[in-house]
């Protein structure tokens, strides 16, 4: 998730940044120490997360969010306890009290990842097309695939291996860090070691998935629950 910081204390930022490198699943895009620099970078930059302070000079964190079209997710970060009703009117994912210690910071981001995108990010047309796609960190590369291609995704030890028509990718992750990840009304865990996109199924059995020449098991422990799933459209 690509994220700024926004926040008027560099001590704050600091902190802010050192956690953000600890987070494979976030990039830190920029760190502003006011709200008016932060709107402007808006106008013309779309990002998944704000970590936002909420009393500043200018122009307040709350003001900020308010003036955004379509905001991104946000997590204020903030000293103060009694915004935190107003944080969450204005459907904040989280809101942090400083001084914020480590397992507070990922328990948000977790809350963040889990949470389902409702909002086109900011400086986005809700009318635009957004891709639908993800990355996926192979060597020091990050890999661009569209969802809409993945096959299935296969779990190798502390590795997976996605799948799609044209090619095969690698990278050191766990099945269920994407199993939760991945949105639930495409992507169908089948057994222990694979997921599957519904929408690439040729045929099923009691036993296995069919995608092109591509025969996928359905584990003993999944069985009930998958065809569950999948008899929803037998007609």
């Amino acid at each position: 998730m690509k994220c700024i910081i926004v926040d008027d204390e560099p001590l704050a930022i600091e902190i802010l940044e050192s956690y953000v490198a600890k987070v494979e699943q976030l990039t830190l895009a920029a760190s502003f120490r006011n709200a008016v620099s932060a709107f402007a970078y808006l106008q013309q930059n779309s990002v998944d997360l704000i970590f936002l302070d909420i009393q500043m000079p200018k122009l307040s964190g709350i003001e900020l969010l308010r003036s955004i079209k379509n905001p991104p997710k946000v997590i204020f970060t903030t000293a103060f306890r009694d915004y935190a009703i107003e944080g969450f009117e204005l459907e904040a994912c989280d809101y942090l009290l400083k001084p914020i210690p480590f397992e507070r910071f990922l328990k948000a981001i977790a809350k963040v990842l889990h949470q389902p995108q409702t909002q086109s990010p900011a400086g986005i047309n809700k009318q635009e097309h957004i891709e639908d796609y993800v990355y996926f960190k192979v060597d020091k590369k990050m890999v661009r695939t569209k969802m809409s291609d993945i096959l299935y995704i296969e779990s190798i030890k502390d590795y997976v291996k996605v799948r799609t028509q044209e090619k095969e990718i690698v990278t050191q992750q766990k099945i269920s860090y994407l199993e939760e990840s991945l949105p639930k009304h495409q992507f169908l865990r089948i057994h222990r070691s694979f997921i599957i996109n519904r929408d690439k199924i040729d045929a099923y059995s009691a036993t296995d998935i069919e995608m092109g020449k591509f025969h996928i098991p359905i584990g003993r422990n999944y069985k009930n629950d998958v065809i569950k799933v999948l008899s929803k459209n037998v007609f």
